[in-house]
Order: C-alpha cells, then structure tokens, then sequence
C-alpha cells in the first residue's frame, strides 16, 4: 500500500469517525441544532463573528443576573432566552459549541438550567446557570452564554458575547458592568467571606443577619460612643460637606481593651444602626482576604469592613510572600483606597502593644483609637441592669453586687446573671431573686472557676495561682456557697 493509497484510507476512515460520532450525538428527532438556531438569529455565520469573554466571582452571580435582566428590560431591546442541550457542554466555549454542533451535531437546543443562589440570609434568587440569550437591541443582534461555575473544576462562572465585532462586544460588557455597579446584590449586606474549598482565595459568601441592638445597650465611658459614631457614622452623613471643603472620608477605627469589655459588642451596634453600610466581617484566617474586601468595599461603599483580633496577624507572615507579617499587608491595602471612598476601617484587639509599633511604621491608617475598659462601678450597675432584666433585684443588694464585681468584664456580669437563672430554676421557683445573682456570683468566684475567669476576661489573676489573691476585684478570695463577700482574708 502506497502513501496515496495510506491517505486516502485516513480520509475514508475519519469520516467514518465523523458520521459515527455525529449519529451517537445528534439530537432527540424534532431537536433544533444549536449553530442553526444562532445563525437564523444573527443572520450571519456565527463562527465568522468574534466572542468576548468576562469571567466573575461566583458570589456575582446573582448581580449578574439582575444586571443582565434590568439590561434586557430597556425599551427597543428583544431577547429570547435556549438552553443548551449536549453531554460536556460545560467544558467548551460558545465558539466550541457551535462548531461541535455544526461539525458533528454535538449540541442542540434545549430546556434552560437554573439554579438558585443566596442573595441575603433568607432569600435566594432564581439565576440562569446555563442558558443563551438572543438579544436585539434595535442596532445589532448578539448571542450572551451565560453560565454558572463549576468550583470542583476550577471553572469561574462567566458571560460570553458572540457580536458583529471584538469592540461591540466590549461596549456591551462595560454597560452590564455599570448596571451590576448601580444593581449590586450584596449592596447594604452583612457578610463575610468562606474560603474557597478547591482552590487558593475567596470562595462562597456567607450573609449574616444584621443584629439589632439599642443604643442604651452599649455600656461605655461618657463620650466614648459619642465619638465613635462621629467618626464611623458622622463622616457618612456630612459625605457632601467633608468632600466640598476638601477632607478625606476614608477612616480607620481601633477598639482596644481587655478580653470580654464590649469591644465586638459595639461592632455588632454599630454593624446594626448602619443599615446603608455594607459590612464586611474579616476576623481570623479570613483577614487574609482583604484585598478583595477592599475592592467590594469599594463597588459597594459607603461601607465598613470589621478586622476583628487583628492582633493575632500582628506576627503571622504565613500568607505574605515577601514575608512582612500579615497586618503590614492590612495596613497596605487600607492606604490603596483613595481618600474619597466612603469606608471606614473597624479593628479589634485585645494586645494593642503587638500592634502599636506596627500602626506607628504605616502612619495615617487609624484616626481614632479608643480604649474599651473594664466598667467601672456606673458601667457595672448599667450592665447589671440590662443583663438582670426580669431578676428581682433590691437595690441593697444591686449596691453590694456592683461593689464586689469590682474590675470584672462585661463578659462575667452576663454569664453570672445566667447562672442566677439556671440556679433559681434548679431551685423550682418561678422567680430569680437576689440569692441566686449571689450564688451564682459565688460559685464563679470559687477556686475552681479561675480558668472560667480567665476565659471570660477577667485580668489580675497569675497563670497557674488557682484561687490567688489580686489586689482588689470581686475574686479577692473564695467564699463558701451563699456567703457574703466583705474584704479579703488577712
């Protein structure tokens, strides 16, 4: 067998392989083919016509569905919404599916794939996982392939647009973006980010309730809230003016304090009373995403974004090639944002000396740092009171527990006003008095407790002394059960 007799055995032989192929994998008798159904529309040969590409995160997916939706709801434009039938369609391009449809009548139209997608903590929204839409905007005709991500794959969800030439495509693209700017699903959300579980980076969104707390609640020094909300709120509120006069709106808010003071409690009021904000929470291993939190932030300000325990990455330089430790790379993408942006900085920590010489190397990141302290003895009777509701309390005895929580968190006045509940319930009666709050303050005062203590927040106790004598506090020494604590044993 000579080379001509050879080729012309491999032509015969490959288009064996293409009428096999095409017979296993043309469509259900009645089925339109999918290139037929494009060109008819576009009237012209699809696969003569360039495609343009834009790939998103998939917690975008629902923005850019209402996006897409609100587009194709202007006046003059017509759509018609196919699905794509076909085995392996979701590893191939648009431009490979028409030709595989073409070529081997691969893929055919068929019924719509949706799928539905988180937009809040109780709502979803019905969005088009894999569908093409032929759209008529009155001046050209243009095929949109839509498609859901596939994590498991490494596959981003994405938009592709089949268009008369490379520059219409890109013109219809900027105009979605600006609508998904203006329509952004996550605007005025709380939520933080997951990691991805495939693959390095930022992975599904998790949407939290956003608490609802009364001002009255927060327990803090005169003047202290005060200026908090001056800085977080007042600089969103006086936006116009602050911009008009040439002032930054960009800020930076650090809470500092003992363990257990109200440091996450006053986040969690602000986060509630600021419902135009969108709020960003990064605490953990998750303030390694606070690149992508700055440029959410920036899409979707006025905004707050919570740095919680930022001590804790004070050191950690596990996520920083160049080695410097995580903060500084905190510190950096704050500065990244231009004065203009209407976001604030929140962070927390319990260790401000592992953060203070880095905030005095990156200057200017924090305008207003506030120390949260231990409640004094107004702050004590205040968290008494809004802890003990429903606890019958004479004020004799109000005095004598505010007296002898001395140098106690907010954190131990709220467990110990649930072991009051706890105690009286054990005790069968239907009202929590004045012995329990006192049991329940005792039984946490015991030598036992120190670790509980500790945990709680409660300084002055060294490592290992269980039941040591501090110099002054509610834990002076440990009283036997329902025994009135006066002064410290000589």
């Amino acid at each position: 067998m000579d080379e001509t007799e050879v080729s012309q055995f491999g032509a015969l032989f490959q288009e064996f392989l293409e009428r096999v192929v095409h017979t296993a994998r043309s469509g259900p008798e009645g089925t339109e083919s999918l290139v037929a159904r494009v060109e008819s529309f576009v009237e012209s040969d699809p696969l003569a016509l360039p495609v343009v590409t834009e790939q998103f995160r998939s917690f975008e997916h629902a923005t850019i569905q209402v996006a897409l939706e609100h587009l194709l709801e202007r006046p003059g434009i017509r759509h018609e919404l196919v699905g794509v039938a076909g085995g392996g369609r979701e590893h191939h391009s648009l431009t490979e599916l028409l030709e595989a449809s073409r070529r081997h009548g691969a893929f055919w139209v068929g019924a719509v794939d949706y799928t539905a997608v988180p937009v809040s903590v109780d709502d979803e929204r019905t969005c088009v996982r894999f569908g093409l839409y032929l759209v008529d905007d009155g001046r050209q005709r243009l095929a949109l392939l839509l498609r859901g991500g596939n994590p498991s794959h490494g596959q981003l969800p994405s938009l592709e647009v089949l268009a008369r030439t490379a520059e219409d495509g890109r013109a219809w693209l900027a105009g979605l973006r600006d609508e998904r700017a203006a329509r952004n699903a996550l605007r005025g959300q709380v939520l933080s980010f997951e990691p991805s579980e495939f693959e390095p980076g930022v992975g599904p969104i998790r949407f939290h309730r956003r608490p609802e707390l009364d001002r009255l609640d927060v327990v803090l020094p005169d003047g202290v809230l005060e200026r908090i909300e001056r800085q977080v709120v007042g600089v969103a509120r006086h936006r116009e003016r602050l911009l008009a006069e040439g002032r930054h709106l960009k800020r930076g808010v650090l809470f500092y304090g003992p363990p257990g003071t109200g440091k996450t409690h006053t986040v969690r009021y602000l986060t509630g009373g600021l419902h135009e904000f969108t709020v960003i929470l990064l605490a953990g291993p998750a303030i390694r995403f606070v690149a992508e939190a700055c440029a959410m932030a920036r899409v979707l300000q006025p905004s707050l974004i919570v740095l919680e325990d930022c001590d804790l990455v004070a050191e950690d330089r596990s996520f920083t090639p160049n080695g410097n430790p995580l903060l500084f790379t905190v510190l950096d993408e704050m500065d990244g944002l231009t004065s203009d942006s209407d976001v604030c900085f929140l962070l927390t920590t319990n260790r401000v000396d592992l953060l203070e010489t880095a905030l005095a190397q990156r200057p200017g990141r924090v305008d207003l740092a506030v120390e949260i302290p231990l409640p004094d003895a107004a702050g004590r009777r205040r968290l008494l009171d809004i802890y003990g509701r429903g606890i019958e309390l004479p004020a004799a005895d109000v005095d004598q527990v505010v007296e002898r929580t001395a140098g106690v968190p907010a954190s131990f006045v709220k467990e110990m006003t649930r072991r009051a509940t706890l105690i009286a319930a054990e005790r069968g009666v239907a009202l929590t008095e004045a012995e329990d709050v006192h049991a329940a303050a005792d039984e946490l005062m015991a030598a036992q407790e120190v670790l509980t203590r500790r945990l709680l927040g409660t300084p002055g106790e060294e490592e290992g002394e269980v039941g040591a004598y501090p110099s002054r506090g509610w834990f002076a020494y440990a009283p036997r059960r329902h025994e009135r604590l006066t002064a410290p044993p000589d």
